[in-house]
């Protein structure tokens, strides 16, 4: 009797263990599957070594799950330096139906983003960086309603940025840098929008006054082709705490308000805006690159209490306001960058010794520098402008 009654023991006891890794729900089970086998280590990694098969799949490396379910998968060694994955990543994806995070670690995935995606209906976040993902974003990723964070930077992505991605109401990142996308910037509806990077591409058009909410805080649109005015746009940021939108075609002014916004880091050089420049109350964004416009007028003393100027390559005239000269000799101002204007003065005597941390140049203006100081070698050798220039 004992016998029978210590069998029906173990019996349970393996019924026991063996739901303990056969809970899981069977569509995800075999999407797990067949994600499996369309991805492969990188040598030097064996981060794919836990997927066994005969063993529970919610203690795989990268796999979470609640009760019966998929709920996130981050895939790859997440260590600095770890080699990553490479394949592609099947439709299957599509098949796990509570999935509410996907990522992977940079590696070398390749192909295209499958449409698939767009069935997660519970995603929030989708992060799939420094890969070789190809091909054109899924226009069915706009269904994707409850989609916050959208990463797909540093890839091989070409076409345009969906206009239904930017009627997401939940979106809070979009970071589609480094790429190869072009056509123009979709307006972006979400008002918890914090973060647009678009940096690197091959975007064109121009920017409308409200098609970007002013929850953002940082937005990068550097080296890209956007043309005309972005005054009234900018306006509205007024959450910004980074804003780059160099090496562009922009045009129109600088609104003076900007500099009021908290914003620690301020490049908007390698552009076309033209006009003066008069911030409102003294600037205290530490650095502030305005160069390589068409920038004239008066440089206003608000800029003096910025610790990294640079305002080379514009049109501004007059002389250089003397706040500029006591910040600088208090080496309170790191770099001055004024050469390439049309400055005709600036009341520093020519022994006065410019502190070691700090750097002034002022080489090809409408004077004699009255310093000497080392200039960076793209300023040039010519100390002034020729006379012709400075008429009038």
């Amino acid at each position: 009797m004992h016998v029978v009654s210590y069998a029906l023991f173990l019996v349970a006891l393996f019924q026991c263990r063996f739901l303990a890794f056969a809970i899981l729900d069977p569509i995800d089970f075999l999407a797990l599957q067949s994600i499996r086998k369309s991805l492969h280590d990188l040598p030097g990694s064996n981060y794919l070594a836990s997927w066994d098969f005969t063993s529970d799949p919610c203690n795989f490396a990268g796999v979470y799950c609640a009760s019966d379910k998929v709920v996130a998968l981050n895939l790859g060694d997440p260590r600095a330096g770890s080699p990553g994955l490479t394949g592609r990543i099947g439709s299957a994806i599509g098949k796990l139906s509570a999935l509410a995070e996907l990522s992977i670690v940079p590696g070398r995935i390749y192909g295209s983003l499958p449409e698939s995606i767009s069935q997660l209906k519970g995603l929030r976040f989708l992060a799939i960086s420094r890969n070789f993902i190809s091909g054109n974003i899924p226009v069915t990723l706009g269904r994707l309603r409850r989609l916050k964070t959208l990463d797909l930077s540093y890839n091989q992505l070409t076409g345009g940025i969906p206009r239904s991605i930017g009627t997401l109401p939940e979106l809070t990142n979009v970071i589609l840098c480094h790429n190869h996308l072009s056509g123009s910037v979709p307006p972006f509806l979400s008002h918890g929008l914090t973060r647009l990077d678009l940096k690197h591409n091959a975007l064109s058009g121009s920017l409308a006054p409200y098609s970007l909410p002013p929850s953002l805080q940082s937005l990068s649109l550097s080296w890209n082709r956007l043309t005309g005015p972005v005054d009234k746009l900018l306006s509205r940021l007024n959450h910004l705490n980074y804003l780059d939108l160099s090496l562009n075609q922009f045009t129109g002014p600088i609104p003076g308000r900007l500099f009021s916004f908290p914003i620690t880091n301020l490049q908007l050089e390698r552009n076309s805006f033209s006009g003066p420049v008069q911030p409102t109350e003294p600037v205290t964004i530490p650095t502030v690159d305005l160069s390589h416009n068409r920038l004239s007028g008066h440089i206003s003393p608000m800029f003096s209490t910025v610790q990294n100027l640079y305002l080379n390559n514009n049109y501004f005239t007059g002389q250089v306001p003397a706040s500029f000269v006591d910040r600088l000799l208090s080496a309170s101002i790191r770099i001055l960058y004024l050469q390439h204007n049309y400055l005709t003065g600036i009341e520093i005597s020519p022994t006065a010794e410019i502190p070691l941390r700090s750097s002034l140049c002022l080489q090809y203006n409408c004077m004699v520098p009255p310093v000497q100081t080392a200039c960076p070698l793209k300023a040039g050798k010519m100390k002034t402008r020729p006379a012709f220039q400075c008429k009038g």
